[in-house]
């Protein structure tokens, strides 16, 4: 038997993944001046391969059990460890608020989605527009904080990223109401496919 070398969307995938200690170490070894916005070049070539994998996945109907599994972990190492990156610069109530909501929702998430491949349901959580929003305004968000461009641009990143938490909200509680007859019948102990 034979294995199949992995496909680009996959080797696209493990990319974002390699990039997350790239841009963490960029951050924290560059030179003060140049450790922003090398940082933020990093992750957003990391965010373009986000949303190139997926796109030529379905393109070229090269989905994957591995690429379903692994993508939305490297989504949210990605995101995590750029949320992390920002509170140790600055440990603000509001910046903490932020990524609190952000990383609880996405752990949320995976936990529903789970849960739902599990009760034969998996399409009932799949991504939706309003999450497609999130994260794109998520890394807009991210990169501009990452830059670290000036005070004025770096206003604009946090009103962004305070959206993509509205977003994170709104869309986490739409994927909850979506799948709320397979979680009720769960919590009854009842078959729930």
């Amino acid at each position: 038997m034979t294995s199949r070398p992995p496909s680009l969307p996959n080797l696209l995938t493990l990319l974002r993944i390699l990039l997350v200690p790239v841009f963490l170490a960029v951050d924290f070894l560059a030179s003060p001046g140049w450790a922003g916005p090398l940082a933020a070049g990093v992750f957003a070539l990391a965010a373009v391969t986000d949303g190139l994998d997926g796109a030529l996945a379905r393109r070229w109907g090269s989905t994957s059990r591995f690429g379903a599994v692994v993508d939305p972990i490297a989504d949210k190492l990605m995101v995590t460890a750029a949320l992390l990156l920002l509170l140790l610069r600055q440990p603000t109530f509001l910046l903490f608020f932020a990524a609190l909501v952000i990383v609880s929702r996405e752990l949320i998430i995976a936990g529903l989605r789970e849960w739902m491949a599990g009760a034969g349901a998996s399409g009932t959580v799949k991504v939706s527009f309003l999450a497609k929003t999130k994260t794109a305004v998520q890394m807009v968000a991210l990169v501009t904080l990452l830059a670290h461009p000036g005070p004025f641009l770096d206003r604009v990143g946090l009103v962004l990223l305070y959206v993509s938490v509205v977003l994170t909200l709104w869309s986490g509680m739409s994927y909850l109401l979506a799948s709320w007859i397979f979680l009720r019948r769960g919590f009854d102990g009842k078959k729930s496919a």
